[in-house]
């Protein structure tokens, strides 16, 4: 992905491409539920030309639509960078696709340039903890300050937190002492 997205971004595809695997993932979770397999929200990434240059409230939920999901089994993943893109035109799509029962939530948290201000006011439902500060938080100070900080601050805003790359049994443990939701 390092290298196939910023190709498909710069060649203009990813717009195309990020509905396509939203299409794939709605009627994928509908074969699900026809098959009576119990289905939790699935995530997936949205790209910040998405954003841009696509009414993504209306895609998204004419996706849902044509695919016959409910809006609910949808987490939509944003980076902060994407977020930050004109962060005010990003708000109110964002506000419709939550109230719609899509979740939204900030990937890689603490890898951007967000600004803390605009955190308050994004309708957002996760912080997804990067997996750098994840990955090194047992023989790193600085990264387990990092993360602490990061949930006690989701916490304080009623956000969930999602630490990526949980690959032993002493991250997962560490996580759930210092109240991370999901890993």
């Amino acid at each position: 992905p390092t290298q196939f997205i910023p190709i498909a971004e710069e060649a203009g595809l990813i717009v195309e491409l990020g509905e396509h695997v939203l299409r794939q993932v709605c009627l994928q979770i509908a074969v699900w539920r026809m098959s009576g397999v119990p289905v939790v929200p699935i995530a997936v990434n949205v790209s910040a030309q998405q954003l841009q240059r696509s009414n993504i409230r209306d895609r998204v939920l004419a996706i849902c639509s044509e695919t016959g999901i409910q809006p609910r089994l949808l987490q939509l993943e944003l980076t902060e960078s994407a977020l930050m893109r004109d962060i005010d035109r990003q708000i109110a799509p964002l506000e419709g696709l939550r109230a719609a029962g899509v979740r939204i939530s900030i990937d890689d948290f603490g890898t951007g340039y967000s600004s803390l201000s605009y955190l308050k006011h994004l309708p957002i439902d996760h912080l997804k903890i990067d997996r750098s500060f994840v990955r090194d938080m047992a023989v790193d100070a600085n990264d387990a300050a990092i993360v602490s900080a990061i949930i006690g601050m989701a916490r304080s805003l009623r956000l969930e937190t999602i630490a990526e790359g949980v690959e032993t049994s002493q991250h997962a443990l560490r996580l759930a002492s210092l109240g991370c939701t999901l890993a």
